[in-house]
């Protein structure tokens, strides 16, 4: 799943930035690193839940989406402290994340390894583009599993043997709905840049 692969790369990102440049005594490094977890964990316990309760897919989703909400604002607040600009959606810095980021081939760990070149402005900086796909990403599957939900009348939990109506505790697997997203972040504004 896109947006699980997204948010694990937030999550190695933001545990190296915290013990890279946050002091151990400063209540933002847990804080950060437990956001940036919930919003890995629960997409992950979102996708298993689904396979029972669209209803809990979709509430674990949101609480991804607000974790991902809470990390962005510590990497702004990290920037904007300490007089840091953000880096402008359109600029060359963003356009090369974002090209990156969108890219279903890049190893897993490159985020990482190009943190560990950069000053600390610029990690915060690649974390927050990260963030935004990842939440563009959310915001996809949230759409097409409330549009799902509706279509199926709101039913909670999901039934191996549709012609049993009664029996709800018979639940089967959905089937594989897939990331039907790819690409974006900020409102998915294009995937053209150079380098960092």
């Amino acid at each position: 799943m896109l947006s699980y692969r997204k948010a694990e790369q937030i999550y190695d990102l933001t545990y190296y930035f915290c013990k890279a440049y946050l002091s151990s005594r400063d209540r933002t490094v847990d804080q950060m690193v437990q956001a940036a977890r919930s919003g890995k964990q629960n997409i992950a316990e979102g996708k298993e839940a689904g396979l029972v309760s669209m209803e809990t897919e979709i509430k674990l989703m949101n609480v991804a989406r607000a974790s991902l909400d809470e990390l962005l604002s510590d990497y702004e607040d990290f920037l904007r402290v300490r007089g840091f600009p953000v880096w402008e959606k359109d600029s060359r810095e963003s356009l090369f994340v974002r090209k990156k980021g969108a890219d279903k081939c890049l190893a897993r760990d490159y985020f990482l390894e190009l943190a560990r070149t950069r000053q600390p402005e610029v990690v915060a900086n690649m974390a927050i583009c990260l963030i935004f796909q990842a939440k563009y990403l959310l915001m996809r599957q949230l759409r097409f599993l409330e549009g799902k939900f509706l279509r199926e009348g709101g039913m909670r939990e999901r039934r191996g043997d549709r012609g049993d109506r009664g029996d709800r505790g018979d639940r089967g697997d959905r089937g594989d709905r897939g990331d039907r997203g790819d690409r974006g972040d900020r409102g998915d504004r294009g995937d053209d840049g150079n380098s960092l």
